[in-house]
């Protein structure tokens, strides 16, 4: 490396081994995850829409007006005709770097990209378009990493984080150093049709479509809720196009996933379940903390009842796996019912009496659930061929992804649960 250049040519040859051996003293060197950037620029020019793009790594779903949307993690969004679950329909993917979490209120869809908020109009399939974005308002979010090895310091000031390389770093050391808090992705690691005709005639401009429990977005009312590993920021969205944030919680620390019902918003941590009052979508309320053991932690909710899947073998820790009963008709003391022993269970939905749970590698598993002291004695159907992630079971049709791609089942007659239709995924 360059000595520093001074007037004096004596001193620089006198002192040239010397202040090489301070300044190299100031470096590590280590073989580790080197991120690989890209300009916020490019970030928010990103946008696209393409034709016939494969689904290879599907994260979670959502489903309005007969369309499901498959996010391709941090990659982009696929848009399904539903109107034949039988025959669904690839319409379009929808190009934008950081998603892993939507929401859609009538026809105008909020997505994450990074560190932005951005606004799509879904009207027209045909032609999705961005018409808001909101910058710098989500975490400083980086993709999960080989944790055998140690991750090089991130210079937030170049950009968005969009992968990782493994090779031999030489970093300077800086005591003073500020590393600025970021949100690690764990990776949901886990399709695909022709574009064609399709009979859905678009999204509608009113209503809410409908999510899985791996959601970290909610809409009620005018409120757009967004929750990332420690605040829940509150947007206004009466103006759909130009959403503003009117509130932020600090609702707990590690909180997973998020569920609405009419008054109550459910949160699910890796410590815990914490319940807000939402009677004023606007100004949600902290009422009360469910506890325990660490573990991963998806919750819904039904009536009196909150369903909530723990599990191993992830950056959570704990070392439980089980699905938990609790009896939340005091939203101020909420009480466990039952706990059920599970083999690695994520996500999981609720239809009448009918409990869906992916429980990993042990598949998709269906239970009556009208006894909720016997929940696991009442096994209606099991697919243990299927590494299920996440559900959203809707009018007698159930919706599962996992590791393989979309699979859909026909529930109307609980004796012959029938699958469908399935969309691979295409490695």
């Amino acid at each position: 490396m360059k000595a520093k250049i001074i007037p004096f040519i004596v001193l620089l040859s006198l002192f040239s081994l010397f202040f090489y051996s301070c300044e190299d003293s100031t470096y590590k060197e280590y073989k580790g995850n080197n991120p690989v950037y890209m300009s916020y620029e490019d970030l928010r020019s990103s946008f696209a829409q393409e034709q016939n793009s494969d689904l290879k790594n599907p994260g979670k779903i959502y489903f309005k007006d007969n369309y499901i949307f498959i996010v391709e993690e941090l990659k982009g969004i696929h848009v399904f005709d539903n109107s034949n679950p039988a025959s669904p329909v690839n319409k379009a993917f929808i190009k934008m770097p950081g998603v892993v979490d939507i929401s859609i209120s009538g026809y105008i869809m909020y997505a994450d990209s990074y560190v932005d908020l951005v606004v799509l109009n879904v009207e027209d399939i045909a032609n999705i378009h961005e018409v808001g974005r909101i910058k710098d308002i989500l975490p400083y979010t980086v993709p999960a990493i080989d944790n055998l090895f140690p991750a090089a310091y991130v210079d937030q000031t170049r950009g968005v984080v969009v992968g990782w390389e493994l090779k031999t770093i030489r970093e300077k050391v800086n005591t003073e150093t500020i590393r600025y808090p970021i949100f690690m992705l764990s990776s949901l690691s886990f399709m695909a049709d022709k574009n064609a005709t399709g009979a859905s005639s678009g999204i509608s401009g009113s209503g809410v479509g409908v999510g899985g429990s791996m959601a970290r977005f909610g809409i009620k009312d005018q409120v757009l809720y967004v929750v990332d590993n420690s605040l829940l920021k509150v947007f206004d969205i009466t103006d759909k196009l130009s959403p503003s944030k009117i509130n932020e919680i600090y609702p707990g620390w590690n909180v997973e996933t998020m569920f609405l019902t009419e008054n109550e918003m459910f949160l699910g941590t890796t410590t815990g379940m914490a319940i807000l009052d939402i009677t004023n979508p606007s100004s949600p309320v902290f009422k009360t903390f469910f506890q325990h053991a660490r573990s991963c932690d998806p919750v819904i909710v039904d009536d009196t009842l909150a369903y909530v899947t723990l599990r191993t073998g992830t950056t959570c820790g704990g070392n439980l796996n089980c699905l938990d009963v609790v009896n939340v008709k005091n939203i101020n003391k909420p009480v466990m019912v039952k706990s059920y022993g599970m083999s690695n269970p994520q996500g999981l939905g609720k239809d009448g009496d009918l409990l869906f749970i992916c429980d990993g590698s042990a598949g998709l598993k269906v239970y009556d659930a009208s006894d909720p002291l016997s929940i696991t004695s009442h096994l209606i159907y099991a697919y243990p061929q299927i590494k299920a992630f996440d559900v959203i079971p809707f009018k007698n049709v159930l919706m599962l992804i996992g590791e393989n791609g979309l699979y859909q089942y026909n529930y109307s007659d609980v004796r012959n649960i029938t699958l469908m239709s399935t969309i691979q995924v295409v490695k």
